[in-house]
């Protein structure tokens, strides 16, 4: 069970984008992640008219690593450590560390 999910709030607790808050759009590999408006570079497009593709600098979001973003705790409203746990009915479900809530998704 991965413990960071498409749609999850972040916050960003290492790199350039330190102390930003924002949305997993999606989850690139077993590793890392793509969030909304964090680690935004520049790109540099040729044009290609057979795809229909403008040239200049386009703004481009790039992958972070899942170690660099915690997941966001409106309760405490700051990053959380996730842990796993198994309910009575065999369910398991994500919880947070500092008050043992359970994630919503």
């Amino acid at each position: 069970m991965k413990k960071i999910r498409k749609g999850d709030e972040v916050v960003v607790i290492a790199g350039r984008d330190k102390g930003k808050r924002g949305t997993v759009l999606q989850r690139v590999n077993d590793w890392q992640v793509i969030v909304e408006g964090v680690n935004v570079v520049k790109k540099h497009q040729r044009p290609n008219p057979m795809r229909g593709i403008a040239g200049g600098i386009a703004d481009k979001t790039m992958p972070i690593d899942q170690s660099n973003v915690m997941l966001f705790n409106p309760a405490t409203g700051k990053g959380d450590r996730v842990g796993i746990k198994t309910l009575e009915d065999g369910t398991r479900v994500r919880v947070y560390k500092s008050n043992g809530e359970i994630v919503k998704a």
